[in-house]
């Protein structure tokens, strides 16, 4: 009875969750397991790679499943849109496929998904009853991996999985072979492949295997309604057979032949065993073909096809020495240079995979053996051995180097110098080397002052003193090297003391810098001043203060770190001059707006020259006592300059402050009679920068009869200036402001008015 429900519900779920293009596909197969009355187990088990590029990140849930009837080429005018019938198999078991376990390889990283989809027809109302058509079970899937080697144009090529049961499995009840493992996910380039890829069949049959071309199916086609058709990548349900092979790249691979190596990759027809050496890196389909034969009639056939991963994969055993030179691939050169007695030391990897370590020497036609991992081994003497390192003797992870050993003769640095420690003169170095070879060809001198030579008996001058580390280095003809370093105190003084050009004839008080430039001279020696007025320094660049007029003599001795002295007495190498004092006073000391003129009195001492600058930006004067009248008030910075008959000179700043002063007072009356003559009420006084300027006058009745922020403005005996004429009488004045400098002032009179 053909089932259209699953397949309506199938669709839905598939539209719900449809994929871009899924280029994931490793492999897979189905197997089935006769339960009789015409019910039927199977199992579909798909793989996929999990850590592909642009892939599709699960499984199909649900998987589409169709079963068609089919005679010979025909299936009964079945098709996708009508098969025998359409089920929705859901909650595939997904699980990791465990990777091959290489014990002395390290694989690339590869990730193998397995999702087990398990489905008995009656569990769907489906029936297979026996009958002279086959039955064909059918999933089908796009898209394989883009990066696969051996097929054309792989990423627009899906799979077909099927199992065909014929009439006689059916009359038979027969149950098909079921496969033991999965293939390994990772095959390793150059090394041998022996995977067993048998099965086993429940009833006993005769298998035989074959390498065989797996079945394409699906499309690349992606967008609606074409992706679930046959082209494209869903095909809901699968559609009928017949089914075409995937395409190899012909000329190179083939279904019979779908890896290349050395020797082929082939599999045994009776046992399922594939076996060969893969010798190139890449990604290969590969379908392996299962026919089961009962009483020499072939009764049934399952194929799986799965994807062979063709990797370099990285040796966890290799047999390393620290050596001098490599001669080869693992092939080591030692030498040692006047010991016979040889360290060796063992970098070999990785340590945890080695279980065993000797080492072989011949020595004088004897085996020498040492199973310590990084040994000493005692040469006879000067000559050449060769030997081996050997890990995990006749192991599949075992490897071996060869090491060929020198013993060569002896070789030792060695020098002297000499130079005249109290003079800065050229140090000279002699070779004292020796070499057991007689012949040595390079010297390489380090001064220890960034300079070196490769002379033998060199000559070197040195910039600076320093407890100089020399150091040698001698090469022989065996490339045998030894180096020496020794340490040359060279602290020699300078063969003339001097001082830096700067100014000695100073005016007293004369702070004067003494800059020792003799060359060569630092810290490290020993400096004595004596500055001739008694003062002593040890510093090498003392600064020194005369307070009396003179001239002194300056004394310096220099004595070095080895102990050579040198002294020098700098005749009238100071000379302090006399100066002035300046001082003076003046007066008014108060002076203000009203008395801005000033007299300075000149109070100095030893001078005979004055010069005056009154702090204005302009006005100056050469007299001993001159007379300034400031020009407005404020604060002026003035100087006296004065000049000794020594041309010495001495200042002095004074500040004068030219105070602003207020004077105001109110009268006691005025007439208003409109006479021209006292008719208005005027504050008086000196009012300079004032402000916040405030005049009230009041009657007895306390009410306000004038008020003004002006000082210029007066009152003229009427109401605010404008109303009827104030009776005679007196009247209350107020007046307050700011001073110049912030100060309040306040006045209070009385003001009479008399018409």
């Amino acid at each position: 009875m053909k089932q259209f429900l699953p397949l309506i519900l199938g669709l839905f779920f598939i539209l719900l969750c449809l994929p871009v293009r899924a280029g994931h596909i490793v492999g897979g197969e189905m197997t089935y397991r006769c339960l009789g009355g015409g019910d039927y187990e199977f199992t579909l088990r798909l793989y996929r790679d999990d850590l592909c590029l642009n892939c599709a990140d699960f499984f199909d849930d649900p998987a589409s499943i169709a079963i068609y009837r089919c005679n010979g080429n025909g299936c009964n005018a079945e098709s996708s849109s009508r098969p025998y019938a359409a089920l929705n198999v859901q909650n595939p078991a997904i699980d990791t496929v465990v990777n091959p376990d290489y014990p002395c390889l390290i694989p690339p990283s590869v990730r193998v998904l397995e999702a087990v989809y398990r489905f008995r027809l009656s569990d769907y109302g489906i029936s297979l009853p026996p009958g002279n058509v086959s039955y064909h079970v059918v999933y089908q899937r796009c898209c394989r991996n883009i990066t696969i080697n051996n097929l054309s144009t792989p990423s627009e090529l899906g799979a077909t999985w099927r199992v065909e049961i014929n009439p006689l499995a059916q009359a038979e009840c027969n149950n098909s072979p079921a496969f033991k493992d999965f293939p390994p996910t990772v095959v390793c380039e150059g090394q041998p492949l022996e995977y067993d890829h048998g099965a086993v069949d429940p009833d006993g049959d005769s298998l035989v295997y074959s390498f065989c071309a797996p079945l394409d199916g699906g499309g690349p086609v992606t967008m609606e309604p074409t992706v679930f058709t046959c082209e494209g990548a869903i095909p809901t349900p699968p559609c009928p057979p017949p089914y075409g092979p995937v395409v190899y790249n012909q000329g190179v691979f083939s279904a019979q032949q779908p890896m290349l190596g050395d020797p082929v990759v082939t599999i045994d027809q009776n046992t399922g065993l594939i076996s060969g050496t893969p010798n190139i890196i890449g990604q290969f389909v590969v379908g392996v073909c299962v026919e089961e034969y009962r009483d020499g009639q072939l009764i049934g056939k399952v194929f799986r096809d799965f994807q062979f991963n063709v990797a370099s994969c990285d040796p966890t055993v290799l047999a390393q020495v620290n050596s001098d030179a490599l001669l080869g691939p693992q092939n080591y050169l030692i030498n040692s240079c006047g010991d016979s007695t040889v360290r060796f030391l063992n970098q070999s990897v990785e340590e945890r995979f080695i279980d065993f370590v000797e080492w072989e020497f011949d020595i004088n036609g004897e085996d020498v053996v040492s199973e310590e991992w990084s040994p000493e081994i005692t040469f006879p003497g000067i000559g050449q051995y060769t030997g081996r390192l050997i890990l995990n003797r006749e192991t599949d992870c075992g490897d071996t180097a060869e090491i060929t050993v020198n013993i060569f003769p002896e070789i030792r640095a060695e020098f002297v110098f000499e130079f005249d420690s109290c003079d800065p003169g050229p140090v000279r170095f002699t070779d004292l080397s020796f070499s057991g070879s007689d012949t040595i060809t390079d010297w390489n001198w380090d001064f220890g002052d960034g300079n070196s030579s490769t002379d033998q008996n060199p000559e070197h001058n040195y910039l600076r003193p320093n407890l100089q580390h020399v150091a040698l280095a001698v090469t022989d003809i065996n490339a045998c090297r030894d180096t020496i370093t020794d340490q040359v105190p060279y602290f020699p003084v300078p063969e003339q003391l001097l001082l830096g050009p700067g100014s000695y004839r100073l005016c007293e008080p004369a702070e004067v810098f003494f800059e020792n430039i003799s060359e060569p001279v630092d810290e490290r020696y020993v400096t004595n001043w004596d500055f001739g007025d008694g003062g002593q320094d040890t510093s090498l660049n003392p600064v020194h203060i005369y307070t009396e007029p003179g001239i002194y003599p300056v004394a310096l001795e220099v004595v070095s770190p080895t102990g050579c002295r040198i002294d020098t007495v700098f005749n009238t190498f100071v000379e302090v001059r006399p100066s002035p004092d300046a001082g003076f006073s003046f007066s008014p000391d108060d002076p203000t707006n009203i008395e801005p003129t000033v007299s300075f009195f000149d109070q100095s001492e030893g001078a005979f020259a004055w010069f005056w600058d009154f702090g204005t930006g302009t006005d100056q004067s050469r007299a001993q006592n001159p007379v300034f009248t400031f020009p407005d008030t404020g604060f002026y910075d003035v100087m006296q300059v004065v000049t000794h008959p020594s041309g010495c000179l001495d200042t002095l700043i004074q500040r004068v402050d030219v105070r602003p002063e207020v004077r105001y007072f109110l009268p006691n009356a005025f007439t208003p009679n409109g006479d021209g003559l006292n008719d208005t009420y005027f504050g008086k006084g000196v009012l300079p920068g004032i402000s916040d300027f405030s005049m009230t006058i009041w009657n007895r009745w306390g009410q306000l009869v004038f008020e003004t922020s002006d000082p210029n403005q007066g009152w003229n005996g009427r109401y605010r200036n404008t109303g009827q004429e104030a009776p005679n009488d007196s009247y209350l004045v107020v007046v307050r402001f700011t001073g110049p400098r912030g100060r309040p002032y306040s006045f209070k009179g009385s003001a009479t008015v008399v018409r």
